[in-house]
């Protein structure tokens, strides 16, 4: 199995459940005492969540890439991106490496077109529900995105900031996550994404009848199944990752 590079601290909260389902489930696949080779790198989220306010993302950009150049430099083979919003910048760390970078949003569509969904909603940070990154890529599959409306929204993005970052769950908000999933399964929603790495700590399938595609876990099992492919097998990474380039040719950053 190859090791496992983890960018993580967006927040240390989803990081650590990243590393419990990481190794529990490869642990599942492979039986007996096995986990997963790994090595992880926690950035400042304050520094992070900054850079995201102050509209910095070729500096959020450049932060991660260096932390992804480390990674690899650890002996990491694969690097995974521990959070949602974070992939708006993909491309560049990408570049960064030579190693794949494995990207969540494509391991996500690939699951809900193999549900035979074509029309999903999509909750996460306002960075990823109003960004065009995570439509963009979901089109590319075929797959149409909803989101809340704007006061749901908002909604949405606080519970995530000041309450799951911060390790709070709180019932009044899982109940009012439940009611704006139903609002998107009435305006059409096949199903609903759970698109930040955090909310599946607050609510899961047992809070709604509506099929939930939890990102961390489909990140983490498309991770897994990687690294244990050889990588001579993998001469086409745009399936599963960014293909690697190096920094210098990445535009626009």
């Amino acid at each position: 199995m190859r090791t496992i590079g983890l960018i993580g601290g967006m927040s240390w909260e989803s990081s650590a459940e990243y590393y419990r389902l990481l190794n529990g489930l490869t642990r599942d696949r492979l039986g007996g005492h096995h986990c997963a080779p790994s090595v992880m790198v926690t950035v400042d989220f304050a520094e992070i969540e900054a850079m995201q306010r102050a509209d910095d993302w070729r500096g959020a950009a450049e932060r991660l890439a260096e932390a992804a150049v480390g990674l690899e430099r650890a002996g990491a083979e694969l690097v995974v991106l521990c959070t949602n919003t974070m992939h708006r910048v993909a491309p560049a760390i990408a570049a960064a490496v030579r190693i794949p970078f494995v990207d969540l949003v494509d391991a996500t569509a690939q699951r809900i077109r193999t549900a035979g969904m074509r029309t999903v909603g999509l909750l996460g940070t306002r960075f990823t529900m109003e960004g065009e990154f995570y439509r963009a890529r979901m089109a590319e599959h075929g797959i149409e995105v909803l989101v809340p409306d704007r006061p749901d929204r908002v909604l949405v993005h606080d519970v995530i900031y000041d309450e799951l970052t911060r390790g709070r769950i709180q019932d009044s908000s899982r109940r009012e996550y439940a009611r704006i999933i139903a609002s998107l399964a009435e305006q059409g929603a096949e199903g609903v994404i759970l698109g930040c790495t955090e909310i599946p700590l607050l609510i899961g399938p047992a809070d709604t009848s509506v099929p939930l595609f939890d990102s961390t876990r489909l990140h983490i099992e498309h991770a897994i199944e990687l690294a244990l492919t050889a990588p001579e097998s993998h001469t086409d990474h745009q399936s599963h990752s960014w293909r690697s380039q190096p920094l210098r040719r990445s535009p626009g950053w």
